[in-house]
């Protein structure tokens, strides 16, 4: 039983003053750091590995690559001053049929690197006004702004690295995040 709670039961208080721009954009640049970090030294068996048939550690990395074209799309949004986000697919399709155990992790970590840095190329773009609109979130029934719409994205990396952190704790894959005494 996962201790990590359900993605969509989570509520945003969306709150954070545009001037947090860098902070999110550091959280969100040092997310494939902290996935190849992760990874380190665990066996190829613990990141496959599917406990009660969910996603294993190494599917959750590849969720994370699968959303990346998701977060571009919905700052295009912000800038072509779109009436609603664009949509998710709710059932992670693209995750479940992407074959994601079958691919080799450095090929994942690689992509998703390069997806990461090409999202906040494009971010960085901001237009005039984009740091001030607000769109609504298909899902949430809320309006975001720019800021909020980067900072869901960090929330959302963080949830699946501490899926994956658990995942690997639990399979004994790796020692992940000690605790201090």
């Amino acid at each position: 039983m996962s201790e990590v709670p359900a993605w969509f039961e989570r509520k945003f208080n969306f709150t954070l003053a545009p001037a947090q721009y860098p902070n999110v954009r550091v959280r969100l640049w040092g997310t494939p750091a902290r996935l190849e970090e992760m990874f380190q030294g665990v066996h190829r068996e613990a990141l496959i590995a599917k406990p009660e048939g969910k996603w294993s550690a190494q599917e959750h990395a590849g969720h994370l690559l699968d959303l990346e074209p998701l977060w571009l799309s919905r700052i295009e949004d912000f800038f072509a001053v779109s009436g609603v986000l664009t949509a998710a697919d709710l059932s992670n399709r693209k995750t479940d049929e992407a074959g994601h155990n079958h691919r080799a992790l450095s090929g994942i970590l690689t992509d998703f690197r390069a997806a990461r840095r090409a999202l906040l190329a494009r971010a960085d773009a901001r237009q005039p006004g984009s740091n001030d609109r607000t769109i609504e979130h298909p899902r949430l029934k809320q309006p975001m702004r720019l800021i909020d719409h980067l900072y869901f994205v960090a929330e959302h990396d963080d949830h699946h690295l501490a899926r994956i952190c658990e995942l690997l704790r639990a399979g004994h894959g790796a020692v992940v995040v000690e605790s201090n005494p």
